[in-house]
């Protein structure tokens, strides 16, 4: 059986073979339903090596010295950029509102909030809006990171359309975005509320160790393209670091609870969110 990827016609042994080194690397599993979407989104990369074969490209990703450049490409190739201002804003809501509170009450120091994947930026964006119109600004330290480098390269640039805007408040627009030709400029001050824009592999258990010792991660809506185990993984990594109590927000499509005990579901105001709680920690109202 073969796969026409860009007219490539590569064999189905030889992208199964890089769908499991892309599985062991990144966590992102294409069952095999979705292999040959997996071909059509690798296939430009291939040609463009000016290999005949998926195969050879799977000697590159595994032995090449330059294979770790090559591995952003995989990533920009594989990843699905949909985001938005505003998205899953209860749970957003519930963080700002009832657990920055609470935590800034029991740390000398801001309360650390980590977005992964932040895609090209809307997540942490919104945060960063949040936290200025409630004038709790000076309460949260916000970085956040991706695994693709084109993402990160848009959320640095800070530019946005119109689909970026498909249900934030009109009013907040007008006050954070300035019209730049066709597209939307952040406010500086509001972009700078994001202290970093790191590129981190989920998959890699020490870039996680590196980040993850925040009271608050964001990780929504990259778990639906993770296999179990690869889900099982990286919410192990989060949980060695992780502070008691710390809060691990998810997608709404999400659920941690067949995954792991290392979290517990509880609900937020409008919202829920995972925990990860020591003896002493007490419950957010």
């Amino acid at each position: 059986m073969s796969i026409d990827s860009g007219g490539l016609g590569l064999r189905l042994g030889a992208i199964t073979l890089l769908r499991d080194l892309i599985h062991e690397k990144t966590g992102v599993f294409f069952d095999d339903q979705r292999i040959a979407s997996l071909g059509d989104r690798l296939g430009p990369l291939v040609a463009n090596r000016g290999f005949d074969s998926f195969l050879d490209y799977y000697y590159l990703l595994k032995y090449d010295a330059a294979a770790e450049t090559e591995w952003g490409r995989v990533m920009d190739a594989i990843s699905v950029p949909e985001t938005y201002f505003w998205r899953e804003i209860d749970q957003l809501l519930a963080v700002v509102d009832h657990i920055v509170p609470a935590l800034r009450r029991t740390r000398a120091r801001p309360v650390r909030i980590w977005c992964a994947p932040c895609a090209s930026g809307e997540e942490p964006l919104t945060l960063a809006m949040l936290l200025d119109d409630r004038g709790q600004s000076a309460d949260a330290e916000i970085t956040a990171s991706d695994a693709s480098p084109a993402a990160l390269e848009a959320a640095r640039a800070g530019l946005y359309r119109e689909r970026s805007f498909r249900t934030l408040p009109s009013e907040l627009r007008m006050r954070y975005f300035k019209p730049d030709g066709n597209r939307w400029r952040i406010r500086s001050d509001i972009h700078q509320r994001v202290q970093s824009w790191t590129q981190v592999n989920l998959a890699d258990a020490l870039q996680v160790a590196a980040h993850a010792a925040a009271d608050i991660v964001f990780c929504r809506n990259v778990f639906i393209y993770f296999s179990e185990a690869a889900i099982r993984r990286v919410a192990q990594s989060m949980a060695d670091v992780m502070p008691d109590p710390a809060y691990l927000c998810v997608g709404a499509s999400e659920s941690l609870l067949r995954i792991t005990d290392r979290f517990e579901l509880e609900q937020v105001a409008d919202a829920f969110v995972y925990v990860k709680r020591g003896s002493s920690g007490k419950r957010v109202s």
